[in-house]
């Protein structure tokens, strides 16, 4: 983690403190430019994984916290968690390489302030982003707002097919365990995972384990395979 708070001027009014979790370096820069050059905003800090972002949160009451999903140590679920209960008021803007399904509704569910794709999204539009939630207002990204919309006007989509003990199972389905190891991480018995596989073939109308682990990478659910659609850690 790096922190720049002291190492700056004092913070003019107006100006929106934000601090960056994101754990590649060049992209770090990119978004300090747009902050502070562009924006005319104060980054007050910066971190390059999960707990080191919970801890620069905490300790320099940021206006605004830049968070890609996938830090090393902590995901930017378990940030999202940490933050909402040390630092309610921070506003949040999702940064992630990942637009699908499950990362959708996962971010839906963590009622953040916005989402930008940063495999479809140019620098002006992060600008937009950036500037709409440090005044308060929400920035979706056209990918994360299509993905939502087909989501919810699909009477079979796995949100409205699946319990959340389900989806659990379909994560580590993907990642992939055997039922076995699925049974040891969730605290459950191979014949309550058996039971589990069952009916999530039957409610996405699948034929097959390979299929099934095919549905979780095609749509996100790999990416956080030790947390469960909260945010939180999974046995």
């Amino acid at each position: 983690m790096r922190s720049l708070a002291g190492k700056r001027a004092p913070i003019q009014a107006g100006r929106v403190k934000i601090v960056i979790a994101e754990d590649h370096l060049m992209f770090r820069e990119v978004l300090r430019k747009v902050c502070v050059r562009d924006l005319h905003h104060a980054v007050v800090g910066e971190a390059a994984d999960g707990p080191a972002a919970v801890e620069l949160v905490a300790r320099t009451a940021p206006d605004l916290l830049l968070l890609d999903l996938h830090l090393p140590k902590l995901d930017g679920f378990g940030v999202m968690e940490a933050v909402r209960q040390s630092a309610p008021k921070v506003r949040i803007l999702v940064l992630s390489s990942h637009c699908d399904d499950y990362t959708v509704f996962r971010v839906e569910q963590a009622h953040v302030q916005g989402f930008v794709d940063k495999n479809t999204n140019t620098v002006t539009t992060l600008k937009a982003a950036i500037a709409a939630v440090g005044q308060g207002k929400a920035y979706f990204s056209t990918t994360f707002q299509r993905l939502k919309a087909a989501r919810l006007s699909d009477a079979h989509s796995f949100d409205k097919l699946l319990t959340e003990r389900e989806r659990a199972v379909l994560v580590l389905i993907g990642e992939p365990l055997s039922d076995r190891e699925i049974a040891v991480r969730l605290g459950i018995s191979n014949e309550t995972v058996e039971k589990h596989r069952f009916n999530l073939l039957g409610k996405l109308s699948l034929k097959s384990t390979a299929e099934l682990a095919r549905y979780a990478r095609e749509r996100g659910f790999t990416l956080s395979a030790r947390r469960d659609d909260k945010g939180a850690l999974l046995p």
